[in-house]
């Protein structure tokens, strides 16, 4: 990536927050996180109470890309082929024809995904690992770009399954929405009679430029040194007497991937350590389970991340 290059990019970026923050009020910080995750061409998973601007978020992402955004809402009844589309026999034609479901879409928003079964939840695997879905034997690409904004609601257990470990992995970043300030929330009451803030957000970029955009920010530079740090990182994360499981290499992967992103929305063509901690917490909270006693004993997975930040030095030069 050039400085020129670097430039553009961060104005761009500026531009798509500002224009997602239309709809979604008072959370820059989560806009900004959730269009890394989108140029990373990653998933995001929000866990937040009810009411807080997920659907609106989602929506205000799509419509800024000039993109398709679809809703799933996951109950205990949806089946596999809810999500992925089907094949239908047409009498007509004497063929087969695959009719698409809602996962065919640039942003789709998983809603309450922790509320389907198992069986329903293995299906976004392959599509959010390869963007392809296989109904009998043939692939289906999804298209570019292609993200999964899922929801879980924290505060109501019953009725719902934990996602399996190796889904969570799936999920480049883990964060919330929380409520919006005062102010924000003053201004949310007084547009009251517009039902829909997404409905007049125009497009700032089409879904084409979305992808170039991804491929200039993997061009970013990324130091040894910094390699150096994520890789350690990581591995104190494993090696923590209050982690039962630490972060894979997925992970790891995962935090250079945003890294780079990131320090491109800020102008710059180079990955420096705050990057990385700045990333740490919303890229590899989820993918930590700790120890049973450290769970009995109240110990959070953040917890955890802000002792291996305090304890693993980062590198004061390049190498």
């Amino acid at each position: 990536m050039t400085p020129e290059q670097s430039v553009w990019f961060a104005e761009t970026f500026d531009a798509l927050v500002a224009n997602v923050g239309q709809a979604v009020l008072g959370k820059e910080h989560v806009v900004r996180l959730a269009l890394t995750c989108m140029l990373a061409e990653g998933h995001l998973l929000l866990e937040d109470a009810p009411g807080t601007g997920k659907t609106s978020l989602a929506k205000a992402l799509a419509a800024t890309v000039q993109g398709t955004h679809s809703r799933i809402q996951f109950t205990p009844d949806l089946l596999p082929s809810d999500v992925t589309g089907v094949t239908i026999y047409d009498q007509n034609t004497h063929r087969f024809e695959f009719h698409e479901g809602p996962v065919f879409a640039s942003v789709v928003l998983a809603d309450e995904i922790n509320r389907a079964s198992p069986k329903t939840q293995s299906a976004l695997l392959e599509v959010m690992e390869e963007s392809k879905v296989t109904v009998d034997k043939v692939s289906h690409p999804v298209g570019r770009p292609f993200m999964v904004i899922a929801t879980q609601n924290p505060i109501e257990q019953a009725g719902t399954y934990r996602l399996p470990e190796a889904q969570l992995d799936r999920f480049l970043m883990k964060t919330s929405l929380g409520y919006p300030d005062h102010a924000s929330t003053v201004e949310i009451l007084a547009g009251s009679a517009e039902r829909d803030r997404t409905a007049h957000l125009t497009a700032k970029i089409t879904t084409a430029a979305v992808g170039d955009m991804a491929v200039l920010a993997s061009t970013v530079h990324t130091d040894p040194a910094v390699l150096d740090y994520v890789a350690r990182l990581t591995e104190a994360t494993r090696t923590d007497a209050q982690t039962a499981i630490g972060a894979s290499v997925r992970g790891a992967l995962a935090l250079v991937r945003c890294g780079k992103v990131w320090a491109a929305s800020q102008g710059r063509t180079y990955v420096i350590p705050d990057d990385v901690k700045l990333l740490v917490p919303p890229v590899l909270e989820h993918r930590l389970i700790l120890d049973t006693e450290a769970e009995f004993a109240g110990v959070t997975a953040r917890q955890v991340l802000v002792r291996v930040l305090a304890e693993t030095p980062p590198p004061a030069a390049r190498v």
